[in-house]
């Protein structure tokens, strides 16, 4: 029984070895700060119950929920008043415009889009981050033209 247990505790570390070698990770390895997110945007609620979060850090990482502008305007106005949010929201949080890593682009009409690229153009540096954007079916939430998520690293 002797022989079998240390046979086993070799294997064991044999492919904890193997495993640090070639990057796979085990259990022990996932550190409790790489699991816990931060909420540090406000939360909404529905129903006297959470909904979602404005902002959550996890890591190096910042996940910002989608702004939009619920005023009159076009869609410059718009796409203006929101990016100027989210770039507030990224300052406030330890980031910034250009450490924008993927942003995401609702439009409430498709006709938009290229009134919207106006205002957008440069506005995260001369590295602009990857993006998706699409016209919205029904239109965007709360009357706004044009709503915009990010995805930023921290300082």
């Amino acid at each position: 029984m002797e022989n079998k247990t240390s046979r086993r505790s070799s294997f064991k570390k044999i492919g904890l070895s193997l495993a640090a070698i070639f990057g796979v990770g085990t259990a022990n390895a996932i550190s409790k700060e790489s699991t816990t997110k931060e909420v540090v945007g406000e939360i909404v609620q529905d129903n006297n119950m959470p909904l979602f979060s404005g902002a959550v850090k996890h890591g190096n990482t910042l996940y910002i929920a989608g702004k939009g502008y619920h005023k009159e305007g076009d869609i410059k106005v718009h796409t203006k008043e929101v990016l100027d949010e989210l770039e507030r929201e990224l300052k406030k949080n330890g980031s910034s415009m250009e450490k924008v890593l993927k942003v995401n682009v609702y439009l409430n009409d498709l006709n938009d889009y290229k009134d919207m690229n106006e205002v957008y153009r440069g506005r995260f540096g001369m590295n602009p981050p990857v993006r998706t954007t699409v016209a919205t079916y029904g239109g965007v939430p709360g009357d706004s033209l044009v709503e915009i998520d990010c995805i930023a690293a921290l300082d």
